[in-house]
């Protein structure tokens, strides 16, 4: 005979449920937001091919109309094509966004490997860094953006600028650990040349949690942009961005909502994305995490 099934008690079923995040997070979740953010950038990318309108062609008859067989989302103010211009917003917000992590990863590299290993420059250098992170990103965004004027470099500056200082703390982190390893010592010993510790010995270690910073940095990185464009302070609202989309819609909010939810909802949903696939990818890197998960 079969024993009988034993009851769930209500602190199983809690743990249980307590768990699923958890699940989610290490299973499919990081499944599905691959899939939406590879969409997402293949839309980017193939804006020209996939747009039925001129993100910027103008037609006063046809200003916010509804979805229709020649506009799938409507249109905005201006006549514009909404759906034509939320694809192509997708081009600059993830231009900004890989290329904040990108540079701000590089540049956080170079000077917290510096940092790390030489401690005369470790004292100055985390003294400025120190200051940097003292004003807040979005206001010294604001600034940056305010001083050069609105371009798309000058955003991908501002929003770099701030990120470099956090970067700079966990690579030195990494390398203080490190350095102290009886490989390094060994290195040092046999006189090998001070570029070819860093690069060779040091800066494998930082790889890892690089990786899972970079991810962060660049969800960081669209969510700022589209907040500057929202603001007025970010690229020229000439040039369709999620931000710059939704700053202009915010005027018929009430007459035409999808003039901000649809920019809003990629805007959500590449943000997710990539933070899922950052947590997956610390799940995997980080050691400890698999001791605690263990």
């Amino acid at each position: 005979m079969t024993a009988a099934p034993q009851p769930v008690s209500g602190l199983q079923w809690l743990l249980g449920a307590l768990s699923l995040p958890q699940r989610w997070r290490s299973g499919v979740g990081p499944i599905i937001a691959a899939i939406v953010l590879v969409v997402i950038v293949l839309t980017a990318i193939f804006a020209p091919l996939i747009a039925p309108h001129d993100p910027l062609t103008m037609n006063s008859v046809q200003r916010l109309k509804g979805p229709s067989d020649i506009y799938p989302l409507g249109t905005d103010a201006y006549g514009r094509d909404l759906f034509s211009r939320t694809i192509y917003g997708g081009r600059v917000s993830l231009l900004i966004g890989i290329g904040a992590a990108f540079t701000s990863v590089i540049i956080g590299l170079l000077i917290g490997l510096v940092s790390g290993f030489f401690r005369l420059a470790d004292a100055i250098i985390m003294r400025i860094m120190d200051s940097m992170m003292a004003i807040p990103s979005i206001l010294l965004a604001i600034a940056l953006v305010s001083l050069n004027g609105p371009s798309l470099w000058s955003v991908l500056a501002a929003i770099t600028i701030p990120e470099v200082p956090r970067v700079v703390r966990l690579v030195r982190s990494v390398v203080l650990s490190a350095r102290e390893e009886p490989y390094v010592e060994a290195a040092i010993t046999l006189g090998t040349s001070m570029p070819k510790i860093l690069l060779r010995h040091l800066m494998p270690n930082t790889l890892a949690p690089l990786t899972v910073q970079g991810t962060y940095i660049c969800a960081s990185a669209i969510l700022t942009e589209a907040l500057l464009s929202f603001l007025g302070a970010g690229v020229s609202t000439e040039i369709p961005t999620w931000g710059n989309i939704m700053a202009e819609g915010r005027v018929y909010f009430q007459i035409k909502p999808s003039l901000i939810f649809w920019p809003g909802l990629m805007l959500s949903l590449c943000i997710l994305s990539i933070n899922l696939l950052g947590d997956a990818a610390r799940d995997v890197l980080d050691p400890r995490f698999k001791k605690r998960e263990a």
